[in-house]
């Protein structure tokens, strides 16, 4: 079963497989949001199908670019080198990796065939698995095939501090996008209004971001730092313990202290004095916990990019190219000012 997932693991992280993947996530992440969109106006009641269309592109394009030019900029960021994937490289590099491996070592036929087609195309599960259990036996083969896929590397301290930085900051872009756009929308289409809806926009790319992004990196990469401080090398213990500690600080602990901040800090901001305080909290409507955001199922889902964030820091490769997808929805419900709390009536502080 191991070596089956191991195997898995090593075609999922051929160079070419990954450098492929990369240059569809653009065409990819402009189909998704333009199927959303339509599916968005098709649902939008007869008189607002122009007005949903508009909001609903401005705020998914702004969240797409972000995301995009995410990767780049959070490299930057953190002094990581940032190299635009070059397919034809990656062919040129396989290419001589074969033909060094075959002149200086014999193999079969079936062998052979396999790799003169790994030189320029993706070998799938079969192929992978099949040069495991012949050429993989050797030492030289071995070698050979460390080298066509790297094995995923136990990370440092100092590099576990660089990843959560640079996955932080690829976080935060899309969300910061999505605000934009969803202000943008605002602007363009209820002018009159459109600073009243600033706060819910902010306070769900707080929630968005600490709860669903940012104490998840944190929570992973604390748990990763001790693993590395016990010198424990194994990954899977590694990765165990990433999970809890993103369990601890994001999924448990970062809903609570994105409602804290909140209230605390952008509603006294936007709003000033609330007329809770007229009511002396007579009204359950002037609960200052009403409008927190409640965690719901899509926020659970979400946290499958944390999974995307423990195969990133455990060196799997395969994975990274999906982030911005899955990051530009936080960024899309930052943008929609989504919110789950009820709002505050206003009827008997009039």
């Amino acid at each position: 079963m191991l070596n089956q997932i191991k195997t898995i693991g090593k075609c999922l992280d051929q160079p070419l497989l990954v450098g492929k993947f990369s240059k569809v996530v653009p065409a990819s992440l402009a189909g998704l949001s333009a199927l959303y969109t339509i599916n968005e106006t098709r649902k939008a009641p007869k008189g607002k199908k122009k007005k949903t269309a508009i909001n609903t592109a401005m705020v998914l394009g702004a969240t797409s670019l972000a995301a995009l030019a995410a990767p780049k900029i959070a490299a930057r960021a953190v002094g990581r080198p940032y190299e635009k994937v070059d397919l034809e490289k990656i062919k040129r590099g396989n290419t001589l990796l074969v033909e060094n491996f075959l002149n200086n070592n014999h193999v079969g036929e079936k062998p052979k065939n396999i790799l003169e087609k790994a030189k320029t195309k993706v070998l799938n599960i079969k192929e992978m698995s099949f040069l495991q259990k012949t050429i993989g036996k050797t030492e030289n083969g071995k070698a050979f095939i460390d080298a066509f896929v790297p094995e995923p590397q136990n990370i440092t301290s100092k590099e576990i501090v660089k990843d959560m930085g640079r996955l932080s900051i690829l976080g935060a872009l899309p969300v910061a996008g999505g605000i934009a756009g969803g202000v943008a929308a605002d602007v363009a289409l209820d002018r009159p209004h459109w600073k009243k809806k600033i706060p819910n926009k902010i306070k769900e790319g707080i929630y968005q971001y600490l709860a669903n992004i940012f104490l998840c990196n944190v929570g992973a990469a604390g748990a990763l730092g001790i693993m590395e401080a016990a010198k424990v090398k194994s990954k899977s213990a590694r990765a165990l313990a990433m999970v809890g500690g993103i369990l601890v600080t994001g999924v448990i602990g970062g809903s609570s202290i994105a409602n804290f901040i909140a209230r605390k800090f952008v509603n006294p901001l936007f709003d000033g004095k609330k007329s809770a305080d007229k009511c002396h909290g007579k009204h359950k409507c002037c609960d200052k916990h009403k409008d927190d955001r409640k965690p719901e199922l899509l926020d659970i889902c979400l946290h499958s990019d944390d999974i995307a964030t423990v195969a990133v820091m455990s060196g799997l490769k395969w994975i990274e190219p999906a982030l911005p997808i899955l990051y530009t929805i936080s960024g899309y419900r930052a943008g929609i000012g989504y919110r789950n709390g009820d709002k505050t009536c206003k009827s008997h502080h009039q």
